[in-house]
Parts: structure tokens; sequence; C-alpha cells
């Protein structure tokens, strides 16, 4: 018996990948009770991605990206919608154009009034901004998702996150409420880009082109110096925090195996901070579709590393299904983020709530 309602919630999710929309539906009380339903992604077109891209750092035609991108989000909802029947609540992330909790500043595009209104559905948007106000790192904020689906396995656990940024929540032995969590360093953005400008492909398919390369210890090195990995947890990253112009030099298979390792080598670097080692890693995002970024990992760990699908959660949706219980959370009142997840002095709830 849950002492919360529960609800039928959408969470929508525009990653630091540049790649498109993710929305997914749950049911749940924001607690412990969690039933995933249907998902879908719709990928931006070329030309969207470029003006979205365009915006990052807060620059370009913000307001007018802004909209379109609310826009978008709604005619997502509305497709989804048709199919699983009524939603309760949106769970809107938007996209990050910037993240600077040093100096208390974490920007998501999307308007929450705009996609209400459109949707005719309540909607929970701007769920970082009150974490950073407080001195928190507003990411990650999945972790408390995390917890809520792994009550059942075995600990300590690390689930492992590789989206354009990589982000690690572990979770420890003692009654399920030991939890850390903090970005580990880069995860696709990084290499997306190489690929998108040496080959004009927008991502390394299974890793192929990494594997066709030979890393370059050199360059990896300089990279793993960088003072973002000398930090202790909580920590967290923009999209665009390392200095990558080591790489420059280097041929298009050179470059992207580089830069594979180095998104692995960032993660093994993790390790080392948290309280235990986890019995396994279990990895979600589109990273965990890349074969050749896998055996990395799996190399560099010495612990299994598998897919989160292997134990029965949808890799593809998961983000956005965090956004959905997020929004739940932050109806009830309950803490989006906590000391040991961003840093934040005390347990915080946060978001922003628009009736349509």
């Amino acid at each position: 018996m849950t002492l919360n309602p529960v609800r039928t919630a959408l969470g929508l999710m525009s990653g630091t990948s540049l790649d498109g929309i993710d929305a997914a539906v749950i049911r749940t009380d924001g607690l412990t009770y969690v039933e995933t339903g249907d998902f879908i992604t719709v990928p931006y077109d070329d030309g969207f991605r470029e003006r979205l891209r365009g915006c990052l750092g807060g620059r370009g035609p913000v307001g007018e990206v802004e909209r379109e991108l609310t826009e978008l989000h709604a005619g997502v909802v509305r497709r989804l919608a048709e199919r699983t029947g009524p939603i309760d609540l949106i769970g809107f992330h938007g996209h990050t154009i910037l993240h600077a909790p040093e100096r208390r500043r974490t920007w998501q595009i999307g308007d929450g009034a705009l996609l209400a209104s459109l949707t005719g559905i309540p909607v929970v948007h701007d769920f970082r901004s009150a974490d950073v106000a407080a001195g928190g790192q507003g990411a990650p904020l999945v972790p408390l998702y995390h917890q809520a689906l792994s009550a059942d396995l075995d600990r300590p656990l690390a689930v492992l996150n590789i989206g354009g940024v990589a982000n690690v929540t572990w979770l420890g032995r003692r009654g399920g409420k030991d939890v850390l969590a903090f970005d580990t360093g880069p995860g696709n953005a990084l290499i997306d880009d190489w690929v998108l400008s040496r080959t004009g492909r927008p991502f390394d398919a299974d890793g192929a082109l990494a594997a066709s390369g030979t890393i370059d210890q050199s360059v990896l090195s300089r990279l793993l110096a960088a003072p973002y990995f000398k930090k202790q947890p909580p920590k967290s990253l923009d999209r665009d925090g390392f200095d990558v112009s080591p790489v420059e030099a280097l041929n298009a298979a050179d470059g992207a195996a580089t830069l594979t390792a180095f998104t692995a080598g960032a993660v093994a670097r993790s390790a080392a901070l948290l309280p235990q080692p986890p019995l396994r890693w279990l990895v979600t995002g589109g990273g965990r579709l890349n074969g050749f970024l896998m055996d990395l990992l799996r190399d560099m760990l010495g612990v299994p590393v598998e897919p989160v699908d292997s134990v029965g959660w949808q890799g593809d949706a998961l983000e956005a299904q965090a956004f959905a219980y997020l929004a739940v959370r932050s109806r009830a009142g309950l803490p989006l983020s906590v000391p040991g997840t961003t840093g934040v002095p005390r347990p915080l709830t946060g978001g922003r709530f628009n009736e349509p």
C-alpha cells in the first residue's frame, strides 16, 4: 500500500548528444512503485539540430529555438499519448545549453507553460535550478530513479549512464540507502562531434570507426590529466568541459579510438572514488550500444559490465522515465536530489509546475 497516489506520467528528455527527443510513460507513486510502459525516440532533423547546437553556451537565437523545441516536444507527447491513453503529468527536462554550477547557473531551454497549453496536460519543468541555487551541482538527477528500480539487485552496484556526458550512480549495501553519484567525464558527445567533423556521420555506429583505429596513448594521457579527474565528488560537467585539441593531429579512426578510450578511462578513474567496488556495472544511454566502448570498459573495470537491458530495464527510455518519476516526486514535495547525488546541503525538491 502506498501513501502517495499512483500517477501516469510522461517523461521527456533531450540529451546533450543532440540526437532527438526521448519520451516514456510510467505509472509511479514517486517512491518505490514503478510500472514502466511505452516509449518512443524521435530524432531531430539536421536543420534543427544545428540550430540547437548554435545555442550551446547561451548563444544564438535562444528564444526562437526554445519555442521550436517546445513545439517539437508537444508533437512527441501527442504521438505517444495516442498509444498509451490519458496522461496525468508531464516531466519536461528541456535541453541544457549551459551548465556552470560553480557560478550557480544552469540553463535548460524549454517553455513549460507553452507545453502545458499545447498538450492540455500539467507540466513540471526546470528540474535543476533549485538544486544549483542551493549550492548543489544540479546533476546528476537520475540516481533516485536508479535506486527505485534496483531494490532487488545485488549491491554494491554501479549504474553508468553514457549520454553526451557520462555519469555514475553508486548504490551501497546498507538497506539501499547509500547513494553516491557524479559525472565521470565525457560520454558520447566528443566522439560524436569528432565523427561528424571527420566523416559527416552523426555517430560511430557500434564503435566501428574507433575499432579500426589505434589508441594514441600519449594523447590519452594528456586528456586524462585534466584537473576534473582530481576533484572529489559530487561534481558535474558541461558538455564542452574538456580541451580536446591534443586529438586534432590524429586521423579519423585513431581520433575516434582515442576519444572512446578517453570516455572509458574517465569511468575507470571514477571507480577509485566509489566507497566500495561495485559487484557489477550496468550501462544505460547510447554508449551501451557502442561495442568498442563496452569492451574497453570491461577490460578497464575488471568486473561484469552489462547493458541495463540485461536486468529488464529499458535502456533507450531510462532517462526519460526518470523525469516522469521526478515530476511525480516534485508534485508530492519529495526530494529530487540529496547530498550524495549533487552535493546539495540537504535533501531538496525542485521543479516548476504549469497548469494547462
